[in-house]
C-alpha cells in the first residue's frame, strides 16, 4: 500500500458545484487521482481529462435512473485497484460503493447532501413522476438507499458541506460529521457597476421556486428581473411572461456572462426550500450584491440579514418576495457592498483547501 490518495466521485455530466469541488481539491493536491463511474465527453473535453488524470470505470449513459444503477455496478464491481491507496476520499452518492474494495486504510466521505429523492424530497419526486415512473422511482430509492447506508457505515470520517447538511446526516444516517464548506472562487466575480435589474439564477425547475419570482416581477412591471439559467421549466415560465418586458431570459450562460450579469445587477434572488449550502448567494456576495433568500437551510451559513441581504420567511408567497425587492433598492443594496465582499471572502477557496489539507494530514 502507497502513501497517494484517491478521490473518487459519482460521474460528470455537468459543471455544476459537486463537479467543481472536486476538481478544485484533485487541482490543488498534487498526489490526489481522480476516478469517476464515467464522463460526458461532450462536456468535459480530452485535454480537461487528461489534465486531471482522469480515471473512468464505465462508458457514459445519459439515461436518468439507470445512470445511478450504472455507477454503483461500477464502483463495486471495477474498483478493486482503490486497495493500493492509504487513504480514499468518497464523494456524491454512488461513489460511496466502491468503499468494500478498501477495507485497510482510511475511507472519508464529503457529503453535498444525503441522496433527497431517497430521504426528504422523494414525496415531491414522486409527485412529479408520470403513473408509469412511479413504481420505477420507488424501486429506484430502494435500490439506492440500501448500498448507500451500507457504504456509509464504512467511513471512518464524514465531511458535511453546511450545518444542514451535517443535520440532515445525523437525522437520516445516525452519523456523525466534521463540516467543510464548499470552495467558492471569490476572486471570479467582481462589483462592476449598479445597474437597474435583479438576478435569479437558480436552475428553472419547480422546487427551485423560480416560478414564484417571476410572477412576483409580473406584478412589479417597474422592477425588471433577468432570469440567467435554463431547466426543464424554463419554457412553460417564459411563455407565463411572454407580455411582460420587464423580464428577460437569458438561458444558460457562458461563466463570463454569468460573471457580468451578477456584476452589474441591482441584487440576487435565491429562494430554493431547504438548500444544502448554496453556492450561487456567496458567488452574488463576493461581487458585492446582495441577496434576497429564505431563511432557512445552507442560506442560514452563508447571508447576514440586513448586512449582506435579507431572509424572508420559509414558504414565501408573491407578497413577502414584493416587499423585499422594494425594500432591498439600488441605494440600499448599495450600502451592502462592503459587508457581501467582506463576508464571501470566508467560503474562498484557500480556506476549503486548507481545512481539506489539515483533515487529509491527520487522517
Amino acid at each position: 500500500m502507497n502513501k497517494k490518495s484517491i478521490f473518487l466521485y459519482d460521474f460528470l455530466q455537468v459543471k455544476g458545484g459537486a463537479e467543481a469541488l472536486s476538481m478544485t481539491l484533485i487541482e490543488a493536491i498534487d498526489a490526489l487521482d481522480f476516478c469517476v463511474a464515467f464522463s460526458d465527453h461532450n462536456i468535459f473535453s480530452a485535454p480537461e481529462r487528461q489534465r486531471l488524470k482522469l480515471i473512468e470505470l464505465a462508458s457514459y449513459t445519459g439515461i436518468v435512473g439507470w445512470q445511478s444503477i450504472k455507477a454503483i455496478r461500477a464502483f463495486r464491481q471495477k474498483a478493486q485497484f482503490i486497495s493500493q491507496y492509504k487513504q480514499v476520499i468518497y464523494s456524491g452518492v454512488y461513489a460511496p460503493a466502491a468503499v468494500r474494495h478498501h477495507p485497510q486504510g482510511r475511507n472519508l466521505y464529503y457529503c453535498h447532501t444525503p441522496p433527497r429523492f431517497v430521504y426528504d424530497l422523494q414525496d415531491y419526486y414522486l409527485q412529479q413522476a408520470l403513473w408509469w415512473q412511479k413504481p420505477v422511482l420507488k424501486l429506484l430509492a430502494r435500490y439506492v438507499k440500501y448500498h448507500y447506508e451500507q457504504s456509509i457505515a464504512q467511513m471512518d470520517l464524514i465531511i458535511a458541506n453546511s450545518k444542514n447538511v451535517q443535520q440532515r446526516i445525523a437525522r437520516y444516517l445516525g452519523k456523525e460529521s466534521l463540516v467543510i464548506h464548499p470552495p467558492i472562487a471569490v476572486e471570479r466575480f467582481n462589483w462592476i457597476a449598479q445597474g437597474d435589474y435583479y438576478l435569479s439564477s437558480a436552475r428553472i425547475e419547480p422546487y427551485k421556486r423560480v416560478e414564484l419570482i417571476v410572477r412576483s416581477f409580473m406584478a412589479m412591471p417597474d422592477k425588471k428581473l433577468v432570469v440567467a439559467s435554463g431547466g426543464s421549466d424554463l419554457l412553460r415560465l417564459k411563455n407565463l411572461a411572454a407580455d411582460y418586458h420587464n423580464i428577460e431570459f437569458t438561458g444558460w450562460c457562458s461563466e463570463q456572462q454569468l460573471q457580468e450579469l451578477t456584476g452589474r445587477c441591482i441584487a440576487t434572488i435565491y429562494i430554493p426550500p431547504d438548500e444544502d449550502f448554496g453556492m450561487s448567494p456567496v458567488e452574488s456576495m463576493a461581487a458585492g450584491k446582495p441577496v434576497i433568500a429564505v431563511a432557512e437551510g445552507g442560506l442560514l451559513e452563508t447571508i447576514v440579514h440586513q448586512q449582506t441581504g435579507l431572509l424572508i420567511q420559509p414558504q414565501p408567497d408573491e407578497n413577502t418576495l414584493i416587499e423585499a425587492v422594494q425594500q432591498l433598492d439600488a441605494e440600499t443594496a448599495l450600502q451592502m457592498r462592503a459587508h457581501c465582499q467582506q463576508r464571501a471572502q470566508l467560503f474562498r477557496t484557500e480556506v476549503f483547501i486548507d481545512k481539506m489539507q489539515a483533515v487529509l494530514a491527520e487522517y
